[in-house]
């Protein structure tokens, strides 16, 4: 009887102790081949712009190409929606924004479920809020522009880069606790949303850093405020909204690598290495600084709070805005 068990013991500890060995060899042969990476939203958007570029290190690192695939539309359930539906097998990552815990709060229904449909690997950067107007609206700070709002003579829109994102929330947000008149109109991308008012046709946009940065150095944008705590590096002459003079308007984005739910756990411990390293990297750290990125390479259980607690943070402003997506 004691061999009997001893040898059930034996062949227990064999059983548990294989797959362990199997997720190793899985890491060790990891990629074997190319490896898509899912933008949700169009080209030229910060998370675009994140994605190639550490794809591209990526690339270097890991000896396979890591290779951009923008899937927009409904305000990036198409492309998460899709990701979420993808093998778990370290072959699909996506670059989402707070959209992906924001979704759910103002659609009916959402293709995935954030939390049982994806692993975070890392929040990888944040990037402050930008307000910026078109030059040929009469303003040089906020306080111009609220007092010609309030003026009355002309309704005035603001574009973002779509419906729930943090600039969306952001400028709802100073639209209500100012008691502004203005309408709100959505695009699929930052990028968008700067080309209309780089065009005038709407003449104020609240958007992420990125795309906006290089318009204002060119004098096509003017930025009137950052909604971070402090300037960004990439517009050391532009105010916070703090010194502008208004403190309660802040507020920044992020953007995070995530893999679907059930990934080996050594893949997604691996892509976080690999990630971290990426963005440190003095070349990759001077053009996000330039653009207004911040690295912050968060472990996978840092990212998955921060998950938790923008949910609670956003829906709450979703829900005092009155805010739905169509």
């Amino acid at each position: 009887m004691k061999l009997l068990r001893r040898q059930f013991l034996l062949l227990t500890a064999a059983a548990i102790a294989t797959p362990t060995s199997s997720r190793g060899a899985v890491a060790e042969n990891y990629p074997a081949r190319p490896v898509r990476v899912i933008v949700p939203y169009a080209p030229a958007g910060p998370a675009d712009i994140l994605a190639r570029l550490t794809a591209q290190k990526l690339s270097e690192s890991l000896g396979k190409q890591f290779y951009v695939e923008n899937v927009g539309g409904a305000g990036g359930n198409i492309g998460m929606g899709q990701g979420a539906r993808a093998a778990p097998d370290g072959y699909t990552i996506l670059v989402v924004p707070p959209n992906i815990v924001v979704n759910p709060a103002m659609y009916e229904t959402v293709p995935y479920d954030p939390y049982k449909d994806f692993d975070a690997v890392t929040i990888a950067v944040t990037s402050p809020t930008v307000l910026t107007v078109h030059p040929s609206l009469p303003v040089q700070n906020v306080k111009d522009l609220v007092a010609l709002i309030r003026s009355g003579g002309i309704k005035y829109s603001f574009a973002s880069p779509g419906t729930g994102t943090p600039p969306h929330l952001i400028g709802e947000h100073f639209r209500l606790s100012l008691g502004l008149d203005l309408v709100h109109v959505p695009f699929n991308s930052a990028g968008l949303a700067i080309t209309s008012t780089l065009a005038g046709h709407t003449p104020i946009a609240f958007t992420s850093l990125p795309p906006a940065v290089t318009q204002v150095q060119e004098g096509k944008l003017r930025a009137l405020a950052v909604t971070s705590k402090m300037r960004s590096p990439a517009l050391p002459n532009t105010p916070s909204m703090v010194e502008a003079g208004y403190p309660d308007i802040e507020g920044q984005g992020w953007f995070a690598f995530i893999v679907p739910a059930g990934t080996p756990k050594d893949i997604t411990a691996l892509l976080n290495r690999e990630i971290i390293k990426a963005i440190a990297l003095p070349d990759i750290k001077e053009k996000m600084t330039a653009l207004g990125f911040e690295a912050v390479g968060s472990t996978p259980d840092e990212a998955a709070a921060l998950f938790r607690s923008e949910s609670t943070r956003w829906a709450r402003v979703i829900r005092e805005a009155g805010i739905k997506a169509n």
